[in-house]
């Protein structure tokens, strides 16, 4: 726990429908690195409007945004990069488009809100898993919190030191804990069986496990009941009452189990930061009552959860710092190491999910923009019915006229679409559409419905250059899985 950055010391469709026929331009490099003109935001915007847009963000003590629009041009930017310019430059297909910056400053807004407390940001693998940003992050000094051991063994890849990583989940498998255990990963107890594979696991490794306790609080986080975890309906954690048994257990199992702290995780999305504190007291007089009876509880670990600003509405959202704020005191009272577990708050507001205007259509009731991407490459708003900003890339054609659209995909499903009732200027044919806040849940949850592979990635460095992170997948790729069947 020594690294500086890991431990804080503390309508009718309008007659602009015609659209011309032309395609977008395509170069063969997919590396792309832009030419001084459009690599500074500052070689397209004037320099007082920069400054009284980053003296407002600072104002209301919000997350600076790397993906910007300028009133002068009207073309989209990811870090003074023009996203046309990218589209221009890499295969034509949809892709994930990153910042690099953009991950720093928000990993930033964590650690500087930890300071003064012993800390671990344990970035959650489950957001998104893309091995270069996993690196990223680890150079920063996030540990990491897993789910599969899949996670786990991609955390290893990825250089985390496994002693600041925390394996969660409800339904962990023998196999995977008893690597978790040779590693000296942290582990959360979830269940009775749980309990009893963790030791099995701590036996065959011949390793003691540090465990905590995932204590279900049963506090509503008042969320979409689908990332809603710390209510009594959850199935993750252990309900209060049992909390003796397990302590009685763990003391019957000194050779295999070391008990360190509890756990717990509310859900996704979180916007009141108060809900954490509710938690957080609850969860402190649990471990006051643990600590009477002989365990040394070092650490308390709160989950993750915060939400962001889909809606780009100019919404005064909780920061890092507002939700430690909230958990300070109590964590300094008890002389505890806190674990905070951010997934979307870290990385969701780094990316945009970037496609292409295959067409444009209405069925007499409503209007769709058809785009090449899909529910396939990003599912949230299939999924939980979520929202999405959504945007043209460039400026509209002149004589565009605004109208309210569906923006649909190709998969065979009245279910794929990416945003309903958009109010957009028509695009043309092959125009550049983003959705916006893509980091997190997208990606990571992408399938090859309809045989539609997924999606390269790329991202922008702090020199303005765009590299790829990650290659799309291929058909080849998928028929190499029936090789030698």
């Amino acid at each position: 726990m020594a690294a500086s950055r890991f431990l804080a010391h503390p309508p009718n469709l309008p007659k602009s429908l015609k659209c011309p026929s032309h395609s977008l331009p395509l170069k063969p490099s997919l590396l792309f690195k832009p030419h001084s003109k459009t690599l500074k935001l500052r070689a397209v915007l004037s320099e007082k409007p920069v400054a009284a847009a980053a003296a407002a963000a600072a104002a209301a003590n919000k997350f600076h945004h790397c993906f910007t629009k300028s009133d002068d041009d009207g073309f989209l930017r990811c870090e003074g990069v023009k996203v046309q310019d990218v589209i221009d430059s890499v295969d034509k297909r949809p892709f994930y488009l990153y910042s690099k910056p953009q991950i720093t400053r928000n990993f930033d807004a964590y650690h500087e809100a930890l300071i003064g407390l012993r800390s671990i940001i344990g970035y959650a693998i489950k957001a998104n898993n893309n091995l270069k940003i996993l690196e990223h992050l680890r150079q920063l000094g996030c540990g990491a919190v897993l789910v599969s051991g899949n996670e786990l063994r991609l955390a290893l890849r990825a250089g985390f030191d496994p002693t600041k990583c925390i394996f969660n989940g409800n339904g962990k498998l023998l196999e995977d804990l008893v690597l978790a255990a040779k590693e000296g990963v942290f582990v959360n107890v979830d269940s009775e069986f749980d309990l009893e594979n963790i030791v099995a696991a701590a036996r065959i490794a011949a390793k003691k496990v540090n465990v905590l306790l995932r204590i279900n609080p049963d506090v509503d986080p008042q969320v979409h009941p689908y990332v809603a975890t710390g209510n009594k309906n959850s199935k993750f954690g252990i309900r209060n009452e049992k909390l003796q048994w397990f302590l009685d257990e763990v003391k019957a199992h000194p050779d295999e189990l070391k008990l360190v702290g509890a756990h717990c995780h509310l859900g996704s999305t979180i916007t009141k930061v108060d809900i954490f504190k509710d938690a957080a007291v609850l969860m402190v007089n649990y471990i006051d009552q643990i600590r009477d009876q002989g365990f040394e509880i070092e650490y308390l670990n709160i989950g993750g959860g915060l939400g962001i600003d889909y809606y780009h509405a100019g919404a005064v959202l909780p920061t890092p710092m507002d939700l430690i704020n909230t958990v300070r005191e109590l964590v300094l009272s008890r002389g505890l190491t806190l674990i905070i577990e951010p997934g979307r708050s870290l990385i969701a507001n780094t990316c945009c999910f970037v496609n292409r205007v295959t067409g444009v259509k209405t069925n007499g009731t409503k209007n769709f923009v058809v785009i090449d991407g899909s529910m396939a490459e990003l599912i949230r708003p299939s999924l939980y019915g979520a929202y999405q900003h959504i945007e043209l890339v460039s400026p509209p054609l002149p004589d565009a006229e605004v109208s309210t659209f569906d923006v649909v995909g190709p998969v065979c499903e009245s279910a794929d679409f990416l945003g309903k009732d958009r109010e957009l200027p028509t695009p043309g044919k092959g125009a550049g559409l983003v959705v916006h806040d893509a980091g997190a849940y997208c990606m990571s949850m992408a399938s090859t419905y309809n045989l539609k592979m997924r999606p390269p990635e790329y991202w922008v460095e702090e020199d303005g250059s765009v590299k790829k992170i990650r290659h799309g997948e291929t058909f080849e790729d998928h028929v190499r899985f029936f090789e030698g069947l």
